[in-house]
C-alpha cells in the first residue's frame, strides 16, 4: 500500500477537495492545509511532497518555500499558481520549488506530476515515511541520523543536511550554488568550496570507514551527484 504524504496546502475549499480525491484514488495519504501558518507546521512535521498554492493567506507559499529552504529542508515542492507569469515561474523555481502548475489545471496531470517529482527524487521511504534506504545506508529524517548497517555514522549537522539534499535527488547532478543555497542559506556569503570541504569529510565518514561503495560523485565543473549504493 503506498503511504506517501502528500500535504495539499490550498485555500480554495473546492480544488483542495478535488486534489485531495484524486490523490486518495491513486494511492496517496493527502493531508491538508488552507493556511501559510499550518502549512509550514505541518512541512515541519513530516510529509513527501508538498502541493503549494502560491497565494495561501497568513504566508504566501514563495515565503514558505523560501522559509523551508532556509531550514535545509528538502521536502520536493509543486507549486500551484493562478499566475501563468513567466517571473512567477522563475522566483518559484529559484525559491527550490520542483515543479510549477498553472490553474486552471487537470487534476491528473497534477497527481502525475507528483509522481514524477517523487521519481526525480530517488527515495525509498518506510511506511513511517521518515526513513529513506539507499542499499546499506538509510536515512532517518525523524532521528536526523545516517545509518550503515543498522550503526548510526556520527555526521554533524551539516553533513547530514548535505548528504539529505544530494540523497533526496539522487541520480541528479546538483551545482555548488544549489547546494549553497539549500544546506547553508541563502544569505550565505562564503566560498563554494565549503561544499568540497564538507563533501570530502562525507566521504571519508561513508565510503572510507564504512566501507561502502562511491555514493558522492563528483561532476567536474559544476557540482556533485548521489548515486544509490551496493545493497
Amino acid at each position: 500500500m503506498n503511504s506517501t504524504r502528500v500535504l495539499v496546502a490550498e485555500d480554495d475549499s473546492a480544488i483542495r477537495e478535488l486534489l485531495v480525491h484524486h490523490l486518495e484514488r491513486d494511492g496517496f495519504v493527502p493531508v491538508q492545509a488552507s493556511d501559510g501558518p499550518s502549512t509550514l507546521r505541518l512541512t515541519r512535521d513530516g510529509i513527501d511532497l508538498l502541493l503549494l498554492d502560491v497565494g495561501l493567506p497568513g504566508i504566501d507559499g514563495f515565503d514558505i518555500a523560501r522559509t523551508l529552504r532556509r531550514e535545509g529542508r528538502t521536502t520536493p515542492i509543486v507549486m500551484i499558481t493562478a499566475r501563468a507569469d513567466e517571473v512567477d515561474r522563475v522566483v518559484g523555481f529559484e525559491l527550490g520549488a520542483d515543479d510549477y502548475v498553472t490553474k486552471p489545471f487537470s487534476p491528473r496531470e497534477v497527481v502525475a506530476r507528483v509522481r514524477a517529482v517523487l521519481r526525480r527524487s530517488g527515495m525509498k521511504m518506510d511506511s513511517s515515511g521518515n526513513i529513506r534506504r539507499f542499499g546499506r545506508l538509510e536515512i532517518d529524517e525523524a532521528a536526523r541520523e545516517v545509518r550503515v548497517d543498522g550503526r548510526n555514522v556520527g555526521l554533524k549537522p551539516r553533513e547530514y543536511a548535505l548528504l539529505l539534499a544530494l540523497a533526496s535527488y539522487a541520480g541528479v547532478a546538483l551545482s555548488r550554488d544549489v547546494l549553497l543555497e539549500r544546506v547553508w542559506g541563502y544569505d550565505y556569503d562564503g566560498d563554494e568550496r565549503t561544499v568540497d570541504v564538507h563533501v570530502r569529510r562525507l566521504r571519508m565518514k561513508l565510503e572510507e570507514q564504512q566501507a561502502l561503495g562511491a555514493c558522492l560523485h563528483t561532476v567536474h565543473g559544476f557540482g556533485y551527484k548521489f548515486s544509490q549504493t551496493s545493497p
